[in-house]
This record gives C-alpha cells, sequence and structure tokens, in this order.
C-alpha cells in the first residue's frame, strides 16, 4: 500500500488515517521522528489499515450508458447531441465525450446551487439573518460550512443526496448565523429550522463516503 507521510511542528505522537472516500492513507509525526521509527509503527497497524481500506466503498466513475445517484435516486447517464450538459425527463444527459465526468460534475455543481440557494434564503429569512457570498466547492472534509462575515460554502456533491438531507445542510449552516458554534443553544435553533435533523445527519454520516467515492477527474 502507498503511504503518504506528513511531518509537522505541531505534532507530538503519530497518528493514522484512512479516507473513506479515497482510500487514500496518510501519517502524520513530529519533524523529530525518524523514518524507520514510522515503518515500525506502519507495520504495526498494518492489520487495521487493510481492515479500513476494504470497508472504503469502491471508487466509482460516471460513465455513458451507467448510472448515478441525483437528488438520492438512481438517475441514467446518457449521449446527446446538445451543447451542455443537463437534467430533464429523469436523465442525467451529456454531450459525448470519451469522459463525461467533468461535464457531470459541471452540471451537477450547477443544480447544486439551484437547490441550495433557495433553501438558505427560507431559514435565513426565518432567524432573519442577512447572508453574505454562497459559493459551491468539491470538498472532502466537510458538507459546508458558514463564516463569521455570514458566508456559506456547500459541497456541490449533496444535489446526489435525498432533498430532506440538502434541506438539512443548508439549515445546518444557516444555524451558524445565529451561533458559531456547535454548543446545545447551537442545535436548539437548527432543530427549529430543521426538526428531523439528526435523521438527515445520520444519512450522511452513514452514505456520506460513498458520495464522495464518486471521482470526477479534471474538476475541483
Amino acid at each position: 500500500m502507498s503511504v503518504t507521510l506528513k511531518r509537522s511542528a505541531r505534532a507530538r505522537r503519530f497518528t493514522l488515517r484512512v479516507s473513506r472516500s479515497t482510500g487514500k492513507v496518510s501519517l502524520s509525526l513530529p519533524n523529530y521522528a525518524r523514518d524507520d521509527e514510522a515503518i515500525a509503527f506502519l507495520q504495526d497497524r498494518s492489520g487495521w489499515v487493510r481492515a479500513q481500506l476494504a470497508s472504503c466503498p469502491p471508487v466509482l466513475r460516471p460513465e455513458l450508458g451507467g448510472a448515478i445517484p441525483v437528488h438520492g435516486i438512481e438517475r441514467p447517464i446518457v449521449s446527446t447531441n446538445g451543447r451542455q450538459p443537463r437534467f430533464d425527463a429523469g436523465r442525467v444527459e451529456i454531450p459525448f465525450s470519451r469522459d463525461p465526468g467533468p461535464a457531470v460534475s459541471a452540471l451537477f455543481k450547477q443544480m447544486a446551487r439551484d437547490a441550495l440557494v433557495p433553501l438558505v434564503q427560507k431559514y435565513a429569512d426565518m432567524l432573519h439573518r442577512p447572508i453574505g457570498r454562497i459559493t459551491l466547492r468539491d470538498t472532502r472534509s466537510r458538507w459546508g460550512s458558514c463564516s463569521s462575515r455570514g458566508d456559506l460554502m456547500f459541497s456541490w456533491r449533496l444535489v446526489m443526496a435525498p432533498p430532506a438531507v440538502q434541506d438539512y445542510v443548508a439549515a445546518h449552516e444557516v444555524a451558524h448565523l445565529e451561533e458559531m458554534n456547535h454548543s446545545a443553544a447551537y442545535w436548539r435553533v437548527c432543530a427549529s429550522l430543521c426538526p428531523s435533523y439528526e435523521t438527515h445527519r445520520a444519512w450522511l454520516r452513514r452514505e456520506g463516503a460513498a458520495l464522495q467515492a464518486w471521482q470526477f477527474d479534471g474538476t475541483n
């Protein structure tokens, strides 16, 4: 297996991580640690690493004739004569290409914006809070974020999740406009916006890695 070593002046011990979305293995270690110590640490935990890798969802790529989840439902990917990708009649329609991944990701980014912006505005109005910029990115460590200036960021991969999950993530981030933390007070705000948030939060924890396992080459 391939392992990425990450030396850090702040690290005080060895920390081994396996990304369930990409299958990448990384080992963080102090600057002063020797290479042979890192190798011994890895060898001692090789069984755990292999077990984690075995439990990772398989890497998937969009293919013409295949299918991909859209709003929580598997939808066919088909080739069309049009110039722009679009979602129509329950199909992901892509101009013919040997690699449809970039076109699918561009479509998903716009679809995610179309779905999330109205939800954000609805919840911000409920709290009587102004919002800043809304950006869509391909993030791996979080589904959304909220800055102290009121700027919101979301992963466009949320378009693959059920609408109720998208709704929860929008409510989750807007709630931070009221409470910039994850205190009990924050969760009360979140619950006031999305009473069933625990169900949708659990779905993301359970199924999120499968959404992250999709690979869209040439995208950010």
